[in-house]
């Protein structure tokens, strides 16, 4: 059977820095280079320290020596091989089979891959990173806000919120030839932050390039395409996707965007409170017009 990238790069890991491991390292290294990888994808790292003999802090650090920033990163790596040569229903069965039917075993590895994906984009993203995108976004005249499919949500909330703090927003889902008539909105001044995962669109670029002719800033968010994007946007920040589906794609995404809204709302406090005024004014007036029944 043919050894994966990922596989061969775990091994070549775990060779190379055997003898920097602790003994404890060492057992989480060697259960990781003979597990089987499809049950690394869906195992948290307690689980793995379990399997291991160790606990999850010594599988997290373990991973750390071997040159991951954590599980979701070997999980990605792993992800990419695995979902290429395996049909999506198969990965389904797999992932119903890890998890199982009980309901406490459900609610514990959601929550444990939500934590392990939140906690990954934490430490992932620097503070200058969240510096650079809050400077370019607090300065923007309007913010456009661009999501398709899985990364609709996010784009979508942030466009949303952005609005309820008082900033110029809208949110930005089209692709192809409509795309074009969005893309014309666009004016120097302006910001646009893009949600993409992973996937290299065609849009991307379109878009990016757009913003960069007319004189607007980009932010993008994303997990594996800031190196291709790095040098041609202004800010970038992470957020792990999923590898096996578990947790909603746009979890971190969400996260992240929390994080940028707040610091946009503390920067201009005033301009925040008055919109919020005005939004709970306008919601009573609605409510208040409502006709009585009977």
């Amino acid at each position: 059977m043919e050894i994966s990238e990922g596989v061969e790069r775990l091994r070549a890991a775990v060779r190379d820095q055997w003898e920097a491991l602790s003994a404890s390292e060492r057992a989480v290294a060697q259960y990781l280079a003979s597990a089987p990888p499809e049950s690394l994808l869906f195992a948290s790292a307690q689980e793995l320290g379990t399997a291991s003999g160790t606990s999850n802090a010594t599988v997290v650090r373990a991973l750390q020596r071997l040159g991951y920033t954590g599980l979701p990163a070997l999980k990605r790596e792993l992800a990419s091989d695995f979902t290429s040569a395996v049909a999506p229903e198969v990965r389904l069965k797999q992932r119903i089979a890890h998890v199982g039917r009980d309901l406490g075993d459900i609610w514990d590895d959601v929550f444990d891959e939500a934590q392990e994906r939140i906690e990954h984009a934490r430490r992932l993203t620097p503070d200058d990173a969240l510096r650079d995108a809050v400077g370019v976004l607090a300065d923007a005249a309007e913010i456009h806000c661009y999501g398709v499919a899985a990364s609709e949500l996010a784009a979508r909330h942030m466009a949303l919120a952005l609005g309820r703090i008082g900033r110029r927003a809208r949110y930005v889902g089209a692709t192809g030839f409509a795309l074009a008539d969005h893309l014309l909105g666009i004016r120097q001044g302006d910001a646009v932050v893009i949600f993409q995962p992973g996937r290299a669109l065609a849009e991307i670029s379109v878009l990016v390039e757009r913003a960069r002719a007319v004189g607007a800033r980009v932010v993008l968010v994303t997990d594996e395409l800031a190196e291709l994007y790095g040098g041609r946007v202004d800010a970038v920040l992470t957020a792990p996707h999923t590898p096996t589906g578990i947790t909603t794609e746009a979890l971190t995404a969400l996260v992240v965007a929390d994080a940028v809204l707040l610091a946009l709302t503390t920067l201009d406090e005033g301009r925040a409170v008055d919109t919020s005024h005005q939004l709970t004014a306008l919601r009573e007036q609605l409510l208040a017009s409502r006709p009585r029944k009977g």
